[in-house]
């Protein structure tokens, strides 16, 4: 969002929760003064495996995934893993003069529960962090980690595992296309004054492992998506939400969306991506987001249904939620779940909503 702020929103929580402040700029704050840190660029070259890892002269950076799951009856759910990075400084430092805080998320979602959990951690100690070869995200227990087998593509096989009181997952992700350089060869635009943020993905996982809820222990598949997205001011500062879509069409195609909300037309960018990776950058006049039907989800009115038009890709579609109340009650709520679409073609994916 998030690109995919795409929750990412969580951010400004662990800087609210590390120093007791919260800010007044954009959305959760991430529209505010970015002064000190570094700032997006474009035409920068992103370098990998070290852009997997953190950036701490950045002021908000998030690894970000999303599982459509199925078990072996067909019944569906969904998976979100989340780790987010906040400094209260550029760079970063041994113990707890460190600036850099973090903050995870975990859910699981069936058509009848959302299953929420968060956990905060100071950088600096140990307790969370992100290191690119291997490569290897965690916050407590919660762990994303590559395989040792793994060469060249540190992202392409990597296990996944996070719980709460009432859920746990673990999940092996092996991907069958290449990383994804969303904007302009990762530069992704979120407003009209330019705001920034370099941002890719891997929407080409596919997905095995095991889920419990309350107890029962589920053998389930499917498809996943990556986001990793830093940057220091993405949001101009009246932008007040985003709705962001990550999809996979049947036909192996993807599309990431979203529209970035704010007091004049907002903004609108999205991106298609072609069964074997190529892409096609889409404006705001290459794509159509209509909300089509509300839900009352903790008190506020939330568009979890979609129309979504791409008259240059013959692409028309209905999106609808596995679950209307998917609503992450965390440090900064907001509304993330799996949808599934049909029209002139059908498959699963992503929602996330912020700002209402």
């Amino acid at each position: 969002m998030n690109g995919r702020l795409s929750a990412s929103v969580l951010i400004a929580a662990a800087v609210i929760w590390a120093n007791g402040q919260t800010f007044a700029q954009g959305f959760a704050g991430l529209g505010s003064d970015a002064q000190g840190f570094a700032i997006p660029e474009r035409g920068s070259i992103l370098s990998f495996p070290a852009d997997h890892g953190a950036h701490p002269d950045y002021r908000i950076e998030w690894w970000y995934v999303t599982a459509n799951l199925e078990d072996e009856n067909g019944r569906q759910y969904g998976a979100q893993w989340t780790l987010f990075r906040s400094a209260l400084a550029p760079g970063d430092r041994v113990g707890f003069a460190d600036p850099q805080t973090w903050i995870g998320h975990a859910a699981i979602t069936t058509r009848g529960h959302h299953y929420v959990a968060e956990r905060l951690a100071r950088g600096g100690v140990g307790q969370a962090g992100v290191a690119a070869t291997p490569f290897r995200a965690w916050i407590d227990d919660w762990r994303m980690e590559g395989s040792e087998r793994t060469s060249s593509d540190v992202l392409g096989d990597v296990s996944v595992s996070a719980g709460g009181p009432d859920f746990s997952y673990t999940l092996d992700l092996k991907a069958d296309g290449p990383l994804i350089l969303q904007g302009d060869n990762g530069f992704s635009v979120k407003s009209a004054n330019g705001q920034a943020s370099y941002y890719y993905s891997q929407p080409f996982y596919e997905v095995a492992g095991t889920i419990t809820t309350s107890g029962s222990p589920v053998k389930v598949s499917g498809k996943a998506w990556l986001d990793q997205e830093w940057s220091s001011q993405p949001l101009a500062s009246n932008q007040t939400g985003w709705d962001w879509f990550s999809l996979h069409l049947n036909s192996g195609e993807k599309l990431m969306a979203f529209r970035l909300r704010d007091d004049n037309n907002g903004f609108i960018s999205a991106n298609w991506i072609s069964a074997d990776g190529r892409t096609t950058p889409l404006s705001k006049d290459d794509i159509q987001l209509e909300p089509t039907r509300n839900a009352t989800v903790d008190g506020r009115q939330m568009p979890v249904a979609w129309r979504i038009r791409v008259p240059s890709k013959s692409l028309d579609i209905t999106t609808k939620p596995l679950n209307d109340r998917s609503w992450m009650a965390t440090s900064t709520p907001y509304w993330e779940g799996p949808i599934s679409f049909t029209g002139s073609t059908s498959g699963v994916g992503y929602l996330e909503m912020t700002g209402y």
